[in-house]
């Protein structure tokens, strides 16, 4: 795919994980990465590190996300992503509705399957199979959607828009084409082509403009900057990159600069 047929426009986001830091430093945080002019900020929805010390501190997503939505003006905030079984699918969508509304239509609902299964064990969640949890997550969507046209108030952006995390060819891609606006995955240029091709052919199959989906892609920071074109080509308009305390947004300015040359 070259610049001129990109279906989307190329965005950048950051995922500000919340381990290991206090909230006065991740609000910090928060304000540099809008400061510096991305387009998506987002957190994530686990209960304990997935690095470092994992006894150390770690703050719960959605709540956090309510403050996201106060400390932001202009990017769009969403938590990357959101486990369907930690929540009652009508309660998430009336969360997701609050937020927003707080933060005045600028809400991405993330949200995946879940895998983590010590979340699981030590919240006393029904870890079951990957399944099971697929199972659970279609049901969830179809709720969520649900509620949000019958509930009031209605979001501000209606519908909310959904980001759906995962790159299973035989389940999550199929709800992608179904549900979402924009599809998450991992993987090296190759991979996420043979991806985007699967995703495509569930978009016929279901009756699906696959052009209405967005392309995100997450990415360690060890990616250099030469592989961004090749991510571009094999589909990947929205560009997410982790950072951790203490929040090094070196590689982020790389980006964000790699974004106004392709954009310009």
């Amino acid at each position: 795919m070259t610049q001129s047929t990109t279906r989307h426009p190329i965005r950048i986001g950051v995922q500000l994980r919340q381990q290991h830091t206090t909230y006065q430093s991740y609000a910090d945080a928060v304000r540099r990465a809008e400061d510096l002019g991305v387009d998506t900020i987002w957190d994530w929805d686990h209960f304990f590190p997935l690095t470092g010390d994992s006894q150390g501190s770690n703050f719960e997503g959605w709540t956090l996300l309510t403050a996201m939505a106060t400390l932001t003006q202009r990017a769009e905030i969403g938590c990357l992503v959101t486990c369907n079984g930690y929540r009652n699918p009508t309660l998430l969508a009336d969360m997701a509705k609050t937020v927003d509304h707080i933060s005045n239509g600028r809400l991405i609902l993330g949200i995946g399957a879940g895998w983590f299964e010590r979340d699981y064990q030590e919240y006393g969640y029904e870890f079951g199979t990957a399944g099971s949890r697929l199972d659970s997550l279609e049901k969830g969507l179809e709720s969520i959607k649900y509620h949000w046209e019958v509930c009031a108030p209605k979001p501000i952006r209606n519908p909310i828009p959904i980001l759906l995390g995962g790159g299973g060819e035989k389940v999550t891609l199929r709800l992608v084409a179904q549900y979402a606006n924009i599809s998450n995955t991992f993987g090296d240029p190759p991979t996420l082509a043979h991806k985007m091709q699967v995703l495509d052919n569930w978009c016929t199959k279901v009756g699906r403009n696959p052009n209405e989906i967005e392309r995100s892609i997450s990415l360690p920071r060890s990616v250099s900057i030469s592989q961004l074109d090749a991510y571009l080509q094999a589909g990947a308009t929205h560009i997410i990159v982790e950072v951790d305390t203490p929040w090094n947004f070196d590689f982020l300015r790389t980006l964000l600069r790699w974004r106004n040359e392709r954009s310009s």
